[in-house]
């Protein structure tokens, strides 16, 4: 199942939604885009990164508690997946714990000379990476 690239990964947040992807071979995760929730239809423009980049899979990041339960956050990414579900059934989706991602994200940006405060739009896009390294198993 892991082995269908490329894959599109996505942070989901209220105001952004940062999106990664894999080459076509499953080697490596780039980012993509943060797309901004107020300003963009969500399901509209990953429905077009799919179609664009021939994306055979999605992963999205599921934002569990610390210890493992699903809050809040949890439910309305569940919701989401529903949607992109409905607009996308023939591509498979997939939920992959993004705990700890934007930390993991944050602390990269920071090695790199870039302030993640700054740089909202990056870190989303960073986590989507993080998502999708997880889930492949990096």
């Amino acid at each position: 199942m892991h082995d269908e690239h490329p894959v599109l990964a996505i942070d989901h947040g209220d105001a952004r939604i940062g999106i990664a992807a894999s080459d076509a071979a499953g080697i490596m995760a780039h980012p993509v885009e943060t797309i901004q929730v107020r300003e963009v239809d969500a399901i509209q423009r990953i429905a077009e990164l799919v179609a664009a980049r021939e994306v055979r899979q999605i992963v999205l990041g599921l934002p569990l508690r610390m210890d493992g339960s699903e809050g809040d956050a949890a439910v309305k990414c569940r919701l989401f997946g529903d949607k992109i579900r409905a607009r996308l059934p023939e591509t498979p989706l997939h939920f992959c714990d993004e705990t700890m991602t934007t930390m993991a994200a944050a602390a990269k940006l920071h090695q790199a000379g870039k302030n993640a405060k700054r740089q909202k739009s990056i870190i989303d896009q960073a986590a989507a990476v993080e998502i999708l390294n997880t889930w492949m198993g990096w």
